[in-house]
């Protein structure tokens, strides 16, 4: 049975969330350290990067995988706006950029009070149109994922970006290495996680959820779970509210109250992971060297 070689349940809620006979397939395998999935509905098409070799990948089911674009500039996390197009966290140019229609690229924030950002890593977009994203120093710290550099922000944040007015605004500020970061379905909460782990085992590897006020203004900060093994990075959500993590074994789900109730396990350690397919229950998991998925019996929250 693929439950067998794949899940744990740690809550019989999780029998009901999957597909116990479908196992884990295999889309790619090939890149140095895979991140930031981004499902294009409209395109059947799945889209990653793969960040030390400054590149993003494309893979769809009648073609296979091809390359989408290199240089990539060290791009990390990927998501779409309301108008579907391409939002992006780039190490390279320590900036947020959106990918307009015909292929040019526009700027949306590279600095905080006129510095430099240190390198944006993951970023969601709320249904209102603004943009909300982590900025660690993970593509700063080396050559390896970008450029060397000292930070020249005081504090590791996570940013809320209007694009209609270029507003942008620290709205959390007391992380050591945010990262990962998703909206509940109704937008009432937002999930960041925090991955100071993966230099320090003595720092955190949780996630953290703030109430969102007023749809702009993040409070009551708390602990929501921790990871047992491993770190969090990228985090999505289900329409039933449910979080799903990446870890070092797999993907873990959590219940709404910070429960963890079940595990999916993948051969290689999980960076990111995102919902697509035409249903949005087909569960994409970026991991080291290679590219997954496998279906659910739940489906994203994350639109479009």
């Amino acid at each position: 049975m693929a439950e067998a070689s794949i899940y744990e349940i740690h809550d019989p809620r999780f029998r009901q969330m999957i597909v116990t006979s479908a196992g884990l397939d295999e889309l790619y395998s090939g890149c140095r350290w895979a991140e930031g999935p981004v499902w294009f509905n409209d395109a059947n098409q799945l889209l990653w990067s793969d960040i030390p070799n400054q590149r993003m990948l494309r893979w769809t089911p009648e073609s296979g995988v091809s390359v989408y674009r290199q240089p990539s500039n060290f791009t990390n996390g990927h998501t779409r706006d309301r108008q579907g197009r391409l939002i992006s966290c780039e190490h390279g140019g320590r900036r947020v950029t959106r990918t307009e229609i015909d292929g040019s690229i526009t700027v949306l924030a590279d600095r905080f009070d006129g510095a430099p950002l240190n390198s944006p890593n993951d970023v969601v977009v709320k249904s209102d149109g603004t943009i909300w994203f982590t900025d660690p120093t993970y593509g700063i710290m080396s050559d390896y994922e970008g450029y060397r550099a000292a930070p020249e922000q005081a504090t590791r944040n996570v940013y809320r970006l209007d694009p209609a007015t270029g507003e942008l605004s620290a709205v959390a500020t007391d992380f050591i290495q945010p990262n990962g970061l998703a909206f509940s379905p109704d937008e009432t909460v937002l999930y960041v996680a925090d991955s100071a782990a993966s230099h320090d085992e003595n720092l955190p590897r949780h996630i953290r959820a703030f109430d969102v006020l007023d749809g702009s203004r993040l409070d009551n900060g708390r602990v929501f779970c921790h990871i047992d093994n491993g770190i969090p990075d990228g985090i999505r959500t289900d329409v039933e509210g449910n979080l799903w993590s990446s870890a070092a074994d797999g993907v873990h789900c959590f219940d709404a109250t910070g429960k963890l109730i079940g595990k999916i396990r993948v051969p290689q350690t999980v960076a990111n992971l995102t919902f697509g397919g035409p249903r949005r229950n087909r569960l994409f998991i970026t991991a080291t060297r290679s590219v997954y998925s496998v279906y659910v019996a739940t489906a994203g929250a994350q639109m479009p």
